[in-house]
Parts: C-alpha cells; structure tokens; sequence
C-alpha cells in the first residue's frame, strides 16, 4: 500500500469521526433542552396517577385518567339529570279501590281519552242501586289518579263498585247495571271491559256482608218531653248551645274539636230536622254509630253527658232503647262492651272510623 491509499484511508476514518461526533453534539443539545422543558420526576406516566386537580380549575381542564369506575366528578352531575328528569313525572294519587270490600271493572281505552270528555261521561257512573260506585283512572303515562282532571289524556277507567253496606250484599241485578255502566262507557270511546266472574263476586259480597252483620251496632239514647212538645226552633237552638254542629243527612251532628263525628241528634220518627215535618216535636234521639265513629274509651259516656244537658234545656226524660230512665253509672258498663267490639272491628280490617268502615256501614 503506497502513501496516497494510506492517506487517503486516514482522511476518510477522520470524516466519519467528525461526522459522529457531530451527531453525537447535537443528540446532547437536544435532550438537555427537553429535559429543561419537561423535568424528568422518575415516574412513569402510565403506572403513577395523575396529579390531583388544581383547585378552582374548570372541570373541562381537569385531566381524567381512563378506568373502570365512575369519576366522582361525573356522578353529581348525573343523578343531578336524573332527578330532575323524575321531578317532571307526576305522582300517583294515593286514594284508590279497596280490595277488600269493592271490586274492579276496567275498562280498557284503544287510543287515550282525553279528560274533559271523560269526565263529562263518568259523572252518571256514581250508584248502581243501593251501592255507589267510585271511579278512578290511569293516564296515558300510567299515572293512577283518584279523580280525572280535564287536561290529562287517560287510557283505562277503573270502576269500583262496593261489595256490601247497611243494604245488604251486592245483588245480582245491581252488579248488572255496574257492568252494564262499564260497558256504555267502553262503547263511547271505543274501549274493552274487563271484570271479575258474577258467582265470584256475589260470593265475596255474601261473606263481606255477613262478617259486617256480626260486627254492627248502633247505640241510642232517648230524650222524651215531660210537659210540653218542642218547635223544631226550639230544638235547634238548644243542641247549638249543647255543641251541636249544623244539619247534615237529616240530623245534627256533634263534632270533637278533630272535626270528627262522634255522635248525632235527630228526631225518632226518622224525618229530617230541616224539613217541615209535624208543628211540634215530642221525641228526639242521640246516636252513636259503633263502626263509623272512631273507638272512643268513653264515647257513651260523653253521649249521655251531652243527652243530660240538652234534656235540661228542653225539660225531657232521658230514657235507654228500651224505654227505661237512663241509670247513673250505666255509661262505663256500655263503654266496657264497646271496647270488645272496636278490638273485633279492627281484628276484621274493618277499624271503627276507618274509611273502610264508613263505607261498608253506610
């Protein structure tokens, strides 16, 4: 190998030399400039969660790390939607049948119906002979509603129609005219009836109205006049003094400062203290409705107290259901049976006062 291949092999080892150590300067540049922009923490981005969130920062700027749970941050904001989504759907009414004294025809709607119209065609659906009907509804969204409002549209009519009361057990001619009811109604808005089996539904009236009759009672007191008969005027001027509320049904009703009805005044003969009736008045009678009235410990007692003080005001006797003056002391031995009797009403489902039993002793 002569001198010029020897120098022209030395120069070419020079420029590759000089060409990786140029490489080599400006690799080093480069990572000291990313390091100065982004300092190294030895943490690998991956495995290490992210720094928590810089307070008062928009929740859009805040870096969430995929996974497999909810974020907190995302789960105020959805039940936020969902309740207020809820907020918009209207709550059912809560009065509805009672099953076990009424039973349910439906009525089925093809397309909804809307309010006016039925409510316009549902107010005749209220009697069928002597036991009344009430009628309740689903909208079109499944809401129950007790009554039908105007700006609703519904899509079925529940017609109850009560088993029993004070008239007897459903009969089969009064269910028929229920049915019949129903069925004028599905015909006019073009709907379906769906009801519970005849035989079935007499024979639950039959026993609902023979568990009624074991358990009702109605406990009165006499007021007689001594010397002269009353003016209904007069009558209506001393049960006001006595606390006797305004007419109602008939008969004067005495309310407890709850409102409630404890017991009435009305005349023996059954006419109605308001109607014109005889000039005068010769018997009056107090009466406590066993089943209707809440359970009293002392319901009697208060009775024959209220009995005393307006047979004062009127002059009168006051006398038991048979005719008999009224013995001092007889009010805790009549109160002591009915304490027996409310324990049966309310073993039966049928509390004293209850709405249950305001219906089925009506």
């Amino acid at each position: 190998m002569n001198d010029l291949q020897s120098g022209l092999i030395a120069l070419g080892v020079l420029a590759i030399v000089i060409v990786l150590g140029l490489n080599w300067f400006q690799d080093h540049r480069a990572r000291k400039q990313m390091q100065a922009r982004f300092p190294d923490n030895g943490k690998d981005p991956l495995l290490t969660p992210s720094d928590p969130p810089v307070p008062g920062a928009s929740p859009e700027l805040v870096r969430r790390e995929p996974g497999l749970g909810v974020a907190p941050a995302m789960a105020e904001p959805v039940t936020s939607v969902e309740s207020g989504a809820l907020a918009d759907i209207p709550p059912h009414d809560a009065e509805e049948a009672d099953e076990a004294c009424e039973t349910v025809i439906d009525v089925v709607f093809m397309e909804p119906v809307m309010g006016d119209e039925l409510s316009a065609f549902t107010q005749g659906i209220r009697h069928a002979g002597q036991k009344p009907l009430r009628v309740f509804a689903h909208t079109a969204d499944g809401v129950h509603r007790s009554s039908i409002r105007p700006n609703e549209r519904y899509a079925s009519v529940q017609v109850a129609v009560l088993l029993a009361n004070r008239s007897g057990a459903l009969t089969a001619g009064e269910w028929a005219e229920a049915l019949s009811r129903s069925r004028v109604l599905a015909d006019r808005f073009d709907g379906t009836v769906e009801a519970t089996d005849t035989q079935a539904v007499l024979g639950r009236a039959g026993q609902l109205d023979g568990a009624c009759a074991a358990l009702d009672a109605q406990v009165g007191i006499t007021l007689v006049a001594r010397s002269r008969r009353w003016a209904s005027s007069d009558i209506l001027t001393a049960a006001r003094e006595a606390g006797f509320s305004g007419i109602q049904d008939g008969r004067l009703p005495w309310v407890d400062h709850d409102g409630i009805i404890r017991f009435t005044l009305g005349r023996t003969d059954g006419v109605s203290l308001g109607s014109a009736g005889p000039a005068t008045i010769g018997q009056l009678n107090l009466l406590l409705d066993v089943p209707r009235a809440p359970a009293d410990e002392h319901g009697f007692a208060r009775m024959a107290q209220t009995a005393r003080t307006l047979a004062g005001r009127l002059e009168a006797d006051v006398v038991d259901d048979n005719g008999r003056p009224l013995a001092d002391g007889a009010e805790q031995a009549i109160d002591k049976q009915l304490q027996a009797l409310y324990v049966r009403l309310d073993d039966a489902g049928l509390t004293a006062g209850s709405a249950r039993a305001q219906r089925v002793f009506g």
